[in-house]
């Protein structure tokens, strides 16, 4: 899973040092590198491994090939997606349209969301988090889990 935080400064070439857990678990998976895309929801940087893009894809093509709405997603999604490879000392370089996206100039934020991590400006994303734990505290009675012994949920 992609798990914690990691803040890292972009060289002189726009590349960037990806934390060594996360490139770990994605060549766990199989992969050298993983997809980007602007977030449509915060301004940050999506970022999953490719079997994950393509669920995305496959959900997106189940809807009606003519719906506005399927269209939307694509557009949204897949055309502004990147595939970032690791170079042999574990940087990616990121396009200046994602930077730009992401308010990103020097430091950026790696942040695990288990399955997937976003890319953040430190500051902006310091921002979100107080607003995440606020609304996380005020829904917390939402988060459930099954237990396995039982088959109930917990």
């Amino acid at each position: 899973m992609f798990l914690s935080s990691f803040e890292n400064k972009l060289d002189k070439k726009g590349r960037v040092s990806v934390p060594a857990t996360f490139r770990s678990y994605l060549n766990s998976m199989g992969y050298n590198g993983f997809i980007s895309y602007p977030s449509f929801n915060h301004q940050a940087l999506e970022a999953c491994s490719q079997d994950r893009i393509e669920k995305i894809t496959n959900s997106i093509d189940s809807l009606n090939p003519f719906e506005e709405k399927r269209d939307y997603f694509a557009t949204s999604i897949l055309s502004e997606s990147e595939s970032l490879q690791f170079d042999t000392e574990g940087r990616v370089s990121l396009s200046e349209k994602h930077l730009n996206h992401a308010k990103i100039k020097n430091n950026l934020l790696f942040v695990g969301l288990g399955k997937t991590f976003q890319i953040w400006e430190p500051r902006n994303f310091e921002k979100f988090k107080s607003l995440a734990r606020k609304k996380a505290y005020q829904n917390r009675s939402n988060l459930k889990w099954e237990n396995k012994q039982k088959g109930e949920l917990s």
